[in-house]
């Protein structure tokens, strides 16, 4: 009970092996009904009222803009396992001929080399996009052409076929402009983006931005002043509540910190009276710490178990216990 998030996230962590932790987190709903990040230096009490009633999501949190980086194989499987929600979910929206070439490398890496029957069976049983019965046979088309992938494999190239998606690692929180259009806002490894629908309007690169903040249910993005000198100095967005607003910032501070910094930022020291403005920072290694040990180290990847469906080959053949990781399309 006494315990902060971070001790809760290094159980799930230490649970599944994962040794490249830092590009996810644990995901809930929180009492004012927002999807929120749990929070690793806060006291879990703090932030979950009622426990008994909080489901924890494990989730991706950052995507790299090149997910060659990921050096684990079962770093790269988590990230195809969150592909594969996102895509169930109608979370990451793409062409049919993407959509189809994804769903095609999931069967390969769940089933093994086409077989036209089992594909088939397969498809009716499990539920990959939700307009998936008008894309039955592109899927199977690209399937055949998958011959001898290994599940690896297979994951490799699905993550370079979703990181070149125009929502490939977006997250839209809902917001409004200044005059009062609705649009999305989003945070990526660039910097924070504004979205109308699922168009890209206008980016906002982390060298633009002097500061982030919000006050009540406002986002501010301050520019620096040769970029203000172009448009406004101050850019302001309404979200739906302060909570809502508080949590989207928080969400900044840690992509900002994760893909900018060189190192994880220091803790400021409290006052002794009275503070001003909020101490949340980012916790843990950031992308160049994780990139730098990877090439240190160079470690062998460590063996883990593969959640399948009954496959035909014997070489596949899943030596997992049915609870290590959970197979998404039961959960959708």
């Amino acid at each position: 009970q006494k315990s902060c998030g971070k001790g809760l996230f290094s159980l799930t962590c230490s649970h599944l092996n994962l040794v490249e932790k830092e590009y996810f987190g644990l995901e809930f709903r929180s009492q004012a009904g927002n999807q929120v990040w749990l929070e690793p230096l806060k006291p879990i009490t703090k932030q979950v009222k009622n426990p008994k009633e909080v489901l924890f999501k494990f989730m991706v949190k950052f995507f790299p803009v090149d997910p060659g980086h990921l050096r684990e194989e079962l770093t790269r499987y988590l990230f195809t396992l969150q592909i594969k929600k996102d895509l169930a979910l109608g979370r990451l929206p793409c062409s049919d001929k993407s959509a189809a070439l994804l769903v095609s490398l999931l069967l390969q890496s769940e089933l093994g080399d086409f077989h036209e029957e089992t594909d088939q069976q397969h498809l009716v049983m499990h539920r990959y996009l939700p307009n998936q019965e008008y894309l039955d046979n592109k899927i199977l088309h690209y399937h055949r052409r998958h011959g001898g992938k290994t599940p690896a494999e297979s994951d490799v190239q699905l993550l370079d076929v979703a990181r070149k998606l125009e929502m490939y690692g977006i997250r839209p929180h809902p917001a409004s402009d200044g005059e009062g259009t609705q649009i999305n806002l989003a945070v990526t490894h660039m910097g924070v983006l504004v979205l109308r629908g699922n168009t890209k309007i206008n980016t906002f690169n982390w060298s633009k931005i002097r500061k982030l903040s919000f006050k009540r249910k406002h986002f501010l993005i301050k520019l620096h002043p040769n970029i203000s000198a172009l448009c406004k100095d101050t850019l302001e967005f309404t979200m739906a509540s302060r909570d809502a607003c508080k949590a989207f910032w928080k969400t900044c501070v840690e992509y900002h910190a994760f893909f900018r910094l060189s190192e994880e930022p220091k803790s400021k020291p409290k006052a002794l009276l009275c503070s001003k403005g909020s101490s949340f920072r980012y916790s843990g290694r950031t992308q160049r710490q994780l990139l730098e040990h990877g090439r240190k180290a160079k470690m062998k990847s460590l063996p883990f178990e593969r959640k399948h469906y009954a496959s035909r080959y014997d070489e596949r053949q899943c030596r997992s216990s049915p609870d290590l990781l959970t197979d998404v399309s039961k959960q959708v």
